[in-house]
């Protein structure tokens, strides 16, 4: 009975993998030279070949029967589109014999159908990774229906397992093994359990990972569509992470580079690929789930390429220092790097030669690009010869070695295929001219090229489904060179499919084709058809990569599940096994023996902006523009649970609320959900929509109770919990816009000495809200203060001062790279200090999580533009108790820390990755320790040093200072002290050329003045040398004034004259000064002029000298012109000298006694 089984599904599939009579008459009429679609220059140009397109759709058939059945089940409706109307008989009796085949997968029918959760409603997708009962259920009965004599697979979907290895197995059985959890196994195994196949597929999938959902309705969910929660891991058996010898160390990426295609790294040792994420090379054993990270460079990576024995990986990037590194793919260890191979803007395209001696470079630069051949083995650091091309040939983008002869390469762009030859340091092109006249049909944008072994042509494919055959230039006369030649012209035009081709490539006797539509196709060396693959159901296709195997043959045994090749022998259609890469950041690898699919990643394919830690797992949720969340257990790396939004849901921001109950999701059209954090399942029948604009941050109160958030319309949006409420748990509050420029934080907080919730938000109008909730009713959200933080400075976040004193403080960073302690309760700034200057300002702070006492020593992560970095707390603004490095080089859009403070995370915006970063303070305590003690870090910020002027100059000012407040003209005996009244700060800081302005010199005193107030309740009156220094060091502008700022001011408040530069007419400045910015008076006004223009001797009245009022009108009069612009106010007035916008003035160029003459907005 079992024989009869197996004869009746070979007779079934063997007719659908072969393909049909008429296909394999079709493959019989190319190689007579019949069934070729194919046009020959000058030769019948525009004529339709009608054998060919029988011949095309013939092989349309064969793609959607063209592989063996793995799971025969009664054809569905709808689930194969058929590619042609004629059927053939063989084709027709396959069909009739499967349901005999069906028959013995009854059983696992009810597993594929009936257990499988109901799709959610409202266009959205809920899959849990975990391995299920179910989808083991599915897996078993596949093997069987398949091939009846064999023993089933494994649940994962492996393959049978040989005598050898089944003693192997027997062996390993014997000896203690540790019991296996859900955590021990690999993340691409457990999504592989997920992973289902439909009716008509024959390729049997391993795994899945979701994205059907975005086909579904917009309807909610019911409580029956809910599929059970997964089982939490355990994690007490995953190895920690080394701590690495930095104080952060990239550990993990989450996330593909889906413009960079995939490369294949399997060989007869490992199962790996090589993908990029951000300026990051990822090796990534998916037998293992593991990652070696090859970090290196400061751009993102453009391209990547691989030695022919996967041996030797080379990576290059574009951008300002970019470079290429070579790389032992076994160790990670870059063996060479190329600094700036093109200088003008980087590296485009790449590859390497078969025996990995030479790498060809395409640059970046469109304007003059150039290819350049390198000899990596040497220790030359420039190519071994380059050629200049023109910008008309477009972006060359890439490029391919002949591997016969290394001497002969191709480039494409998508308008223009070049070919070189190069010989002893010359390197000679022709660039063939094609149109799409010359074959009367259009020929599409090129794609890729390849060349033809054995021969002297090329294949270049395109956009429009073509192959473009290239041969040498014929002789007008003569015998025809068969000799490898750059000069060659388009021969034929060859009409393979009607959408476009993304991929060419060649494996052992076979050119491979991949196209738009997610389809494999493989052909013979004359491109008549062998076998395609369209079932994969990946997305279009951009990258195809076979692995290494040494000693492959395709000489096999009877015991194989190979399908047939498209001929009338129907033989076993043997290759090596591949991975595809799409546009949609999906990866798989396809075993050809059973035409097996795992699914290695699913990443987002759109920028990430959200990201969130739970409060009490090791999970981080991601949210991309894709609409797409996704949650991982960052300790095992395996996929908790994920969704798929409707198309053109973007997310823009999640959050855990703090007992990791909830999770709120805000998105880019002002919609807000809140979402059960296990099953990512609505809360809510409907979400919110009160917000006009992008939803860009949320946060939910201590309590869980609140949830607050800000959009793009400068609008704070609350939202109340009713615990007790089935049909509606969370309820619209109200909203207020408060601000009128960009919110940069919102947060709650809670009201000293209580338990009672306080919100709070800070926008770039310097203005900190906070709102009153209590007494807020429906669509009336009150407002309790509103306060201006900031004179000149713009905010850029806020958090919660740590506990770490006795005062409760909000910690504020500003664009001019300073932090800002303000009282939690007055509102007043009691302490600035100077923050991390790396390149930009700090866009994202919090306070990393302790599993210790709150009061321990505690630290702040921060993000700037491109950088994460880590600070030391009580901040205090030694330079050496904060590191940074680069996280993201376009962009780091948002930080995350683990809820024990061990692992930090940051999305990196548009490169659509997400890096996961181990923490080791030891090594920043290092750093700090090693940059001394005390006052060492900080005569290091003053201009000289401990040994320097400035230091001289300062204790000469501090010991006047003790003079002058005890009268300069006093008969009575001199107290020498190593202190200074608080009077007298303001005029020594003028002294070493900081002016502050009247606020900055209020704020200032009381920090000094309150420094000690909470612990002892009294004031300070006297700073020393060394508290002066840091006051000094903090307060002053980070990188001095430059005169660009003073620019800038005559530009937005002036007129040009007649040179064409800004001018201000001198009545309306001297108007300006006394009624914008910080007013004075008209006397203030004249003194402090005419002092600075010096008619006023020994400084005017604020020093010995005499101030006379009555001639100050005429001194201005005479001293200033009627227009002024910015140099001579710069030279003349304030005595800078005038320097050119590009020259920096030094640190402590300043500006009048009443310090900034103008506040700019």
């Amino acid at each position: 009975m079992a024989d009869d089984e197996q004869k009746a599904s070979e007779e079934a599939s063997a007719p659908q993998e072969g393909g049909t009579e008429e296909n394999q008459q079709q493959n019989e009429n190319v190689e007579n030279g019949e069934g070729a679609q194919v046009q020959e220059s000058g030769e019948g140009e525009g004529e339709a070949n009608t054998e060919a397109q029988e011949g095309e759709r013939a092989g349309e058939t064969q793609e959607a029967n063209g592989e063996e059945v793995k799971e025969p089940e009664e054809k569905k409706e709808g689930e194969t589109p058929e590619e042609t109307s004629g059927e053939t008989e063989a084709a027709e009796k396959g069909g009739e014999e499967a349901p005999a085949e069906e028959g013995e997968t009854t059983e696992a029918a009810p597993a594929e159908t009936g257990e499988q959760p109901e799709p959610t409603e409202g266009g959205e997708q809920t899959e849990n990774e975990q391995p299920t009962e179910s989808a083991e259920a599915t897996e078993q009965p596949q093997a069987d229906a398949t091939e009846p004599s064999q023993e089933p697979e494994t649940a994962e979907g492996g393959v049978e397992e040989s005598e050898q290895q089944q003693a192997e197995t027997e062996e390993a059985a014997q000896e203690p093994q540790p019991e296996e959890t859900p955590d021990d196994k690999p993340a691409a195994e457990q999504e592989d359990d997920q992973m289902q196949v439909p009716a008509t597929t024959p390729a049997v999938f391993e795994a899945v990972d979701t994205g059907e959902g975005e086909q579904k309705s917009d309807t909610p969910a019911k409580a029956s569509d809910i599929p059970e929660a997964p089982v939490e891991p355990d994690v007490s058996s995953v190895k920690s992470e080394e701590p690495g010898p930095n104080a952060l160390n990239l550990v993990w990426s989450f996330g593909v580079n889906r413009n960079v295609p995939v490369i294949n790294l399997t060989d007869d040792q490992r199962k790996a690929v090589l993908y990029t994420c951000a300026h990051t090379a990822v090796i990534y054993d998916y037998a293992n789930n593991t990652q070696r990270l090859l970090q290196g460079h400061c751009n993102n990576i453009s391209c990547t390429c691989v030695s022919e024995d996967k041996r030797w990986i080379a990576t290059a990037d574009k951008g300002p220092s970019s470079c290429v590194i070579v790389w032992d793919s076994y160790t990670g260890i870059p063996v060479q790097t190329l600094f700036d191979a093109h200088p003008d803007g980087g590296v485009i395209g790449m590859r390497m030669t078969p025996d990995a001696k030479y790498l060809a470079t395409l640059s970046a630069n469109a304007k003059q690009q150039t290819l350049g051949i390198w000899d990596w083995t040497t220790e030359s650091e420039t190519p071994l010869c380059t050629a200049g091309l023109d910008e008309s040939y477009g972006l060359q983008h890439y490029v391919m070695f002949n591997p016969e002869d290394t001497t002969q390469i191709v480039t494409n762009s998508e308008s223009q295929v070049i070919f070189y030859s190069w010989k002893n340091g010359q390197l000679e092109y022709f660039a063939p001219p094609l149109t799409d006249q010359d074959f009367n049909r259009a020929v599409g944008n090129y794609s890729q090229s390849i060349f033809v072994s054995g021969t002297t042509k090329a294949y270049t494919a395109t956009s429009a489904g073509n192959i473009v055959v290239w041969d040498n230039n014929r002789p007008i006369s003569g015998p025809i060179s068969l000799e490898p030649s750059p000069n060659k012209k388009a021969f034929k035009l060859v009409r393979l499919q009607e959408r476009g081709i993304t991929v060419i490539t060649t494996t052992d006797n076979y050119v491979v084709t991949a196209d738009v539509l997610g389809h494999v196709k493989f052909y013979d060396w004359h491109l008549r058809m062998s076998n395609w693959y369209s079932d994969f159901e990946v997305g279009p296709i951009n990258a195809l990569s076979f692995e290494y195997i040494s000693e492959f043959s395709t000489d096999i045994g009877h015991d194989n599940s190979y399908p047939p090749d498209a001929t009338i022998a129907a033989h076993p259609f043997v290759t090596r096994d591949y991975t595809i890469g799409t546009s949609t950041a999906q990866i798989a690898h396809v075993v050809a023996d059973g035409t097996k699919v795992k699914l290695i990643h699913r990443e987002h394919d759109a920028a990430i902006h959200g990201i969130a830690t739970h409060p009490s797992k090791p999970h981080i949720c991601i949210g991309s523009y894709a609409g797409y969340v996704k949650v991982w257990n960052y300790k095992t790396k395996e996929v908790v649970t994920s969704r798929v939004f409707s198309r053109g849901a973007h997310i823009r921001c999640v959050g855990y609320d703090p007992t990791g109950s909830y999770l709120a999701i805000g998105f880019t059209n002002g919609m807000v959900r809140i979402l059960d954090a296990i099953t990512l399942e609505d809360e809510c029948p409907e979400p919110f929509r009160f917000s006009r604009d992008a939803v860009t941050y949320c946060a939910f109160s201590h309590d869980s109770m609140w949830l607050a958030t800000a959009d793009a319309d400068y609008c704070v949006t609350v939202y109340k919990a009713q615990p007790h409420s089935i049909e509606e748990p969370w309820i619209y509050l109200g909203k207020q816009r408060a601000h009128y420029k960009p919110i940069r934080g919102v947060m709650f907080g809670t009201a000293l000495d209580s338990d009672t919730p306080r919100l709070l938000s800070v926008g770039e109008d310097r203005t900190l809200v906070e709102y009153d909730i209590f007494n807020s009713g429906t669509d009336d959200l009150r407002l309790i203060s509103s306060d201006r933080i900031e004179q000149s400075a713009i905010p850029q976040c806020f958090a919660l001062y740590p506990p770490i004193t006795k005062e409760n403080f909000l910690l504020l960073a500003n664009d001019q790279f300073k932090f800002k302690l303000y009282n939690s309760t007055t509102k007043m700034c009691r302490k600035t200090i100077l923050g991390p200057t790396y390149g930009s300002p700090l866009q994202r702070i919090q306070i990393l999580p302790t599993e210790g006492h709150v009061t321990e020593d505690r630290y702040l992560a921060y993000i700037t533009n491109d950088k994460v970095g880590l600070h030391i707390m009580p901040l205090d603004g030694n330079p050496h108790n904060s590191m940074a490095l680069i996280a993201h080089p376009g962009q780091v859009a948002n930080l995350a820390c683990s809820y024990d403070g061990k692992h930090v995370f940051t999305a990196g915006g548009t490169d659509a990755a997400v890096h996961m970063w181990n923490v080791n303070i030891p090594v920043l305590q290092a750093g700090a320790k090693l940059g001394g003690d005390d006052l060492i870090p900080f005569y290091g910020l003053l201009e000289g040093g401990r040994e320097g002027e400035l230091f001289a100059e300062l204790e000469d000012y501090f010991y006047y200072a003790q003079i002058r407040s005890q009268g300069v003209d006093t008969m009575d005996t001199r107290r020498v002290s190593t202190k200074i009244i608080l009077s007298e700060v303001p005029f020594v800081m003028r002294a070493l050329g900081f002016y502050p302005s009247e606020q900055e010199i209020e704020d200032m005193l009381n920090e000094v003045k309150f420094s000690q107030y909470v612990e002892t309740g009294k004031y300070v009156t006297e700073i020393d040398l060394g508290d002066f220094i840091k006051l000094y060091v903090n307060h002053r502008p980070a990188f001095g004034l430059s005169t660009d700022q003073l620019q800038r001011a005559f530009e937005v408040l002036g007129l040009l004259d007649s040179n064409g530069c800004p001018a201000i007419d001198r009545g309306e400045l001297l108007d300006l000064l006394q009624s914008k910015g910080e007013h004075m008076t008209e006397t203030e006004l004249a003194e402090y002029l005419t002092t600075l223009l010096g008619c006023n001797p020994e400084g005017g009245s604020s020093e010995l000298g005499r101030y006379d009022p009555e001639l100050a009108g005429d001194v201005i009069e005479d001293e200033l012109p009627e227009n002024i612009t910015a140099d001579m106010f710069a030279e003349q007035v304030l005595g800078f000298g005038y320097m050119p916008e590009e020259t920096p003035a030094p640190p402590t160029a300043g500006a009048g006694s009443k310090a900034q003459i103008m506040a700019v907005p």
